[in-house]
């Protein structure tokens, strides 16, 4: 059986914890059972560890537990094209990873408030987790519980990626924001976020450079990603409508037109080269779907 995740983006700039978009980049998991726990990693993370301790293990055995089951041993093959520590969510595919399996190897009917009551042990932002279950573009909400609305995120947007040569760990990008802001930042947060939400529902894209605008963690962020405001200034130069730390970074984003992508990744990749940097780019739309077995 084989599962396919994809990787998300979260944040947009103003939309700190908040907003969240899967991509049409997989990692993809084959599990067969077998007589103890191994773990065979092709692709990105080849450190990431084959035994017990891997995350996709951890998590089914935690959902079997908490669904009230015995778990089976299984052979996983990992197969990951989203890089690792780079925000754009590695991490949620192995926890949603081990929740379905957990779920399909166990023919279990469980929702997604109890799969996601799993996930939050692992990792406690559902932008980040959302779009790799259901899809699409999503607005999150925490309020004791969870409110979300899934969106359809425009078809014809592209979305250029930069993933530089090192890693950025969430728990150093979360240590350098500040807990507490001024009134007139909120604002300002407030303001863009339903910016953004207005120009992806109306189609006017040129407002997306004002709606990713951010206070709140971006400025913080992006002193620890080297070159990150010459790569920002060449994205807008080559005409992209937004560009934004992708998650908690390294990864840059810039939302394109079509006809521009491959231009809009040259020019980034040449900053960040200027900058001593080395950086892949990755050329992706929105996925409408979340996991799925095929």
């Amino acid at each position: 059986m084989r599962l396919l995740v994809p990787a998300t983006t979260t944040n947009f700039g103003a939309g700190f914890d908040t907003f969240g978009l899967a991509l049409n980049l997989y990692n993809t998991f084959e599990f067969e059972e077998s007589d103890a726990f191994g773990v065979d990693i092709e692709g990105e993370g080849k450190e990431l560890p084959r035994d017990e301790n891997n995350l996709v293990v951890k998590v089914y055995k935690r959902a079997c537990e908490v669904f009230g089951i015995s778990p089976r041993p299984f052979k996983l093959k990992q197969m990951n094209r989203i890089p690792t520590a780079r925000g754009l969510g590695s991490s949620a595919t192995a926890i949603v990873g081990g929740i379905e399996a957990c779920v399909k190897l166990h023919s279990l009917e469980v929702d997604l408030k109890d799969k996601l009551g799993v996930a939050f042990e692992f990792e406690p932002h559902p932008d980040n987790l959302l779009p790799a279950f259901v899809g699409g573009f999503v607005v999150c909400v925490q309020n004791g519980g969870l409110t979300f609305n899934k969106l359809t995120f425009p078809p014809e947007l592209s979305l250029v990626f930069l993933v530089p040569d090192f890693e950025l760990s969430t728990e150093e990008a979360r240590r350098v924001i500040k807990r507490e802001v001024p009134l007139k930042d909120a604002v300002f947060n407030i303001q863009r976020a339903s910016l953004f939400v207005s120009a992806l529902l109306t189609g006017k894209y040129e407002l997306l450079k004002t709606a990713v605008e951010d206070r709140l963690h971006q400025p913080y962020r992006a002193k620890l990603v080297k070159g990150f405001n010459r790569v920002l200034e060449a994205g807008y130069s080559a005409g992209s409508y937004a560009v934004f730390l992708s998650g908690a970074g390294p990864t840059v984003c810039a939302i394109t037109s079509e006809d521009l992508k491959e231009k809009v990744g040259a020019s980034m990749k040449e900053a960040f080269e200027e900058e001593g940097v080395s950086a892949r780019t990755f050329h992706l739309k929105a996925e409408e779907r979340g996991s799925f077995w095929e």
